[in-house]
Formats: structure tokens, C-alpha cells, sequence
């Protein structure tokens, strides 16, 4: 049985720019980062729920650490 005094799942995806490192070598990508830290400014909703995004950014920029990702 559903429970439908549940609240529905609110999802939002969105994008904005942030500063990479890419290290080329002999005229090949050979390394891509993604820097962490960097403020959310200018989002632009993907998918999903649109009025949600004010709350989705603000829970994405909330000060928690981000992981530095790279591709090689």
C-alpha cells in the first residue's frame, strides 16, 4: 500500500561553469581536474523542477567539501 501523506520527491538538475586544469602533453589532453570550492553562479535548470533550484543551490553551495575530480 502507498503511503500518500508522503511528500513527492523534488529533483532538479542544473549547470554552471567551473574552472578545470588540463595538462596537455606532446599536443595531447593527457590529464582533466575539476577544481572543487568554486561558488555556484548562473545555474541553468537541466531537468526537472524548476522552482525547486533556489533550494537545490542553495544546498549544493552550503559549505560542504567537495571531491576534486580527474579524468586521465
Amino acid at each position: 500500500m502507498q503511503d500518500h501523506s508522503a511528500q513527492p520527491e523534488r529533483r532538479v538538475v542544473f549547470q554552471y561553469f567551473v574552472p578545470v586544469h588540463v595538462e596537455v602533453e606532446d599536443g595531447l589532453v593527457a590529464s582533466v581536474t575539476v577544481l572543487h570550492g568554486t561558488p555556484i553562479r548562473d545555474p541553468v535548470v537541466v531537468e526537472g523542477d524548476a522552482e525547486y533550484l533556489p533550494q537545490a543551490v542553495a544546498a549544493a553551495n552550503d559549505g560542504q567539501t567537495w571531491p576534486s575530480w580527474q579524468f586521465d
